[in-house]
C-alpha cells in the first residue's frame, strides 16, 4: 500500500516537472518571435529585441511600439528587457488586430533611461529628483540614435509611433517624450514620473495614458500625480489609472487593461 502510495506521489510530482518545464520551454520559443538585434558598436552598443507582425511585408508600413524596460532588467544579455509586457505584444489576437512593430531595448547595466538623482530613504524607499534639463545619458543617448535609425525604415508608419514603459522605463517615457517632443503620438508611462516643467515641449502633441498603483512604495504615487496636474495644466489629452490595492508592480494592470492597444491605436500624429 505504501509503495502504491509512493509510485503515485512520484508520478504526480513527475507530471508536474514535466509540466513545468514544459511552461519555460514553450515561454522561451514565444519569446524567439523577438529576433535579437543589437545597434553601435564598441563599448557604445544597445541590445534589443524587435517583433515583426505576422505576414510582415515590407512594402506595407506599420506602426511602432517601444517599451522601455525597468532598472531590475538592464544588463547586455538582450533577454531580461522581455520580462516585463512582451508576452501581451504575443497573444495571437492582438497579433490578428493590432499588427505592429515592437521594439524593447535593453539598458546597459550602469546606466538609467532618464537624468535622474536617485536617493535612497531605506531599504526599499527611495527619493527621486528629476531634473529639468542636462545631457542625456549613455543608455538615452544610444536610444535616441536608435530610434533615428528605426525611422529610416521604409515599413515604419512615422504617423504612428508609440512609447510606453515601467518604473524606470516609465521616468525614460516622459524624458523620451521632452526631447522628442514631436515624434510620438501616444504613451502611456507606467509608475514613473519627471520634470513637470518638460510637459510644455509634448503636451498638446502627444496623448497619455499614465497608469500607478496608490501604494507604490518604490516609486511614489505623487511622481505621476506631478505630471498628470502639469499635463492638464497645459492642455494635453491625458488618462490617469491609480489601481488602490497595487504597489509598485501596477505594470500587472496596466499591461492587462482590454483598452490599453484599441487606446493606443486610435491616435495618430497629424
Amino acid at each position: 500500500m505504501c509503495k502504491a502510495k509512493f509510485t503515485y506521489y512520484q508520478a504526480c510530482f513527475t507530471f508536474a516537472l514535466i509540466a513545468f518545464l514544459s511552461t519555460i520551454s514553450l515561454s522561451a520559443q514565444q519569446f524567439d518571435l523577438f529576433a535579437r538585434e543589437s545597434f553601435g558598436s564598441g563599448k557604445d552598443v544597445m541590445p534589443y529585441r524587435i517583433l515583426y507582425p505576422d505576414h510582415f511585408h515590407r512594402a506595407k508600413k506599420y506602426p511602432l511600439i517601444l517599451v522601455l524596460h525597468g532598472a531590475g532588467e538592464r544588463g547586455d544579455d538582450n533577454e531580461l528587457q522581455l520580462t516585463h509586457g512582451a508576452k501581451l505584444f504575443l497573444k495571437d489576437d492582438v497579433r490578428k488586430k493590432f499588427p505592429a512593430i515592437v521594439v524593447f531595448p535593453q539598458c546597459p547595466t550602469g546606466s538609467y533611461w532618464s537624468n535622474v538623482d536617485r536617493e535612497s530613504i531605506s531599504d526599499d524607499k527611495r527619493n527621486f529628483i528629476f531634473r529639468e534639463d542636462g545631457e542625456p545619458t549613455k543608455a538615452m543617448s544610444l536610444l535616441l540614435v536608435l530610434i533615428d535609425d528605426l525611422l529610416k525604415k521604409p515599413y515604419i508608419d512615422k504617423n504612428r509611433l508609440y512609447v510606453g514603459g515601467l518604473s524606470m522605463g516609465g521616468m525614460g517615457t516622459f524624458e523620451l517624450l521632452s526631447r522628442r517632443p514631436h515624434l510620438f503620438a501616444a504613451a502611456f508611462p507606467i509608475c514613473g514620473g519627471g520634470h513637470p516643467n518638460t510637459v510644455k515641449e509634448y503636451a498638446k502633441d502627444v496623448s497619455l495614458w499614465i497608469f500607478h498603483g496608490a501604494k507604490d512604495n518604490v516609486v511614489s504615487l505623487h511622481h505621476s500625480e506631478v505630471m498628470v496636474n502639469a499635463l492638464k495644466k497645459a492642455g494635453a489629452n491625458v488618462r490617469f489609472t491609480v489601481y488602490p490595492e497595487v504597489q509598485h508592480e501596477s505594470w500587472e494592470q496596466a499591461f492587462a487593461e482590454p483598452e490599453l492597444l484599441p487606446w493606443l491605436f486610435l491616435h495618430s500624429r497629424k
